[in-house]
């Protein structure tokens, strides 16, 4: 057994560089946001804005939260051809809030104002969140824009449906910062990532097998191990499915999902998944039993009934029976005898390797947002990893999953 070196800790927008457009939408103050999250997540933030942005958002809010000199006018700043410049110095432009006339110009290829400047310089991807009220959002010609848009490979994200600054219900709402973060994430990872052209198939939550129409027979996963290891393989370029047991997680931007209830539904959702897939992550916890004969009504308390008895059949083991699905990874949530378990399961499951951790240690359990994994190969080979974050956990896998594809070809 060998203590495995701790992953590096990854930040897909570390030392990336994003040049961030801001344009004049009421929107514009959850822009200060999204420059802060980015911030955070290490990338250096560059600002431009339009005219009309100013006036919902000062320059100086953007300068403050980001360390660097926002560009409004092109004549006025302090590096000549400054949109040229921000435009080759940046990774990616991300426009969030874009009106409807800054869709209008990106579309037609006009520049009155710096951030339509920098769009047109740039050699980097375009990510746009659109945001305006929902009529102009529907306008024919507001579609044709974004579809025109599109064409030309620029990433759109939102909007969304709710509550406008109008008053009105409709879709027009800017996109969640976390969502365009995704969205940030996605592309860039389709560009640099060492699993991008890959198709990737992980596994989440638990199952829930009737008993009756109101209760059931299921488990404590919370999902969120595997919705990590699906967010780190969107990361490296991954064009990732997730198949999902009933689990309270938001779907990350840019990922397939699907859901099922029982692992009857779980096993027919992968095998069609799995078709062709480079590699599968099956981090769900799926029911070994199930009710043998579910109550079609809800069972009721008979008076002087002190017990119930309930039949139990077998469940079909779905990485058993699952063919093929590339690199195949397994999980083994124990709480003893870790080892021996573990590797029982990786002749029987026809897997390349299994992640096994002991459910009750601290830090490691259901719900939590961290784990301690110890990775059993098929050759043999037995590495024990720190307590991390699930998302480098996931990384960790990743990076196993990645070099076995290598050694492959």
């Amino acid at each position: 057994m060998t203590t495995a070196p701790v992953a590096e800790h990854r930040l897909p927008l570390a030392g990336r560089h994003i040049a961030l457009g801001v344009t004049g939408s009421i929107a514009a103050f959850k822009a200060a946001d999204l420059a802060s999250k980015l911030r955070q997540a290490g990338a250096t933030v560059e600002v431009v804005m339009t005219p009309a942005a100013t006036q919902f958002v000062t320059p100086l809010t953007f300068q403050s939260l980001t360390g660097r000199d926002v560009v409004v006018d092109m004549f006025s700043a302090r590096e000549a051809e400054a949109h040229i410049e921000v435009a080759r110095r940046a990774d990616a432009l991300v426009i969030a809030p874009a009106t409807a006339d800054c869709l209008a110009n990106l579309a037609t290829g006009q520049t009155p104002d710096m951030v339509t400047l920098t769009a047109l310089a740039t050699r980097a991807p375009v990510l746009v969140a659109p945001a305006m009220d929902n009529q102009m959002w529907e306008h024919p010609a507001t579609q044709a824009n974004v579809a025109t848009l599109r064409g030309r490979g620029v990433t759109l994200v939102g909007p969304n449906p709710g509550r406008l600054a109008t008053g009105r219900v409709g879709a027009g709402r800017l996109a969640e910062v976390p969502e365009v973060l995704g969205a940030l994430r996605t592309v860039l990872g389709k560009l640099h990532g060492d699993l991008a052209g890959r198709r990737v198939v992980v596994s989440a939550g638990g199952t829930q097998e009737p008993l009756d129409p109101v209760r059931y027979v299921g488990n404590r996963s919370t999902g969120k191990m595997g919705f990590a290891i699906a967010e780190a393989a969107r990361d490296r370029g991954a064009e990732v499915t997730i198949v999902a047991g009933p689990v309270a997680l938001e779907t990350p931007f840019g990922i397939a999902r699907v859901d099922v209830g029982t692992v009857a539904q779980m096993l027919a959702a992968l095998e069609t998944a799995t078709a062709g897939s480079d590699a599968l992550v099956m981090s769900a916890a799926p029911a070994d039993f199930r009710p043998n004969d579910p109550a079609e009504h809800k069972l009721k308390k008979a008076p002087g009934e002190d017990s119930m008895h309930v039949h139990l059949a077998k469940n079909p083991d779905i990485l058993a029976s699952l063919p093929g699905g590339g690199v195949r990874v397994g999980f083994a949530a124990e709480t003893q005898n870790l080892a021996a378990n573990a590797v029982a399961k990786l002749a029987s499951k026809r897997l390349d390797f299994i992640v096994g951790n002991d459910v009750t240690a601290a830090g490691s359990g259901f719900g939590t947002d961290t784990n301690q994994v110890t990775i059993f190969h098929a050759g043999g080979r037995i590495e024990e990893l720190p307590l991390m974050t699930k998302y480098e956990v996931a990384h960790a896998i990743w990076d196993r999953v990645a070099e076995r594809l290598r050694a492959r070809e």
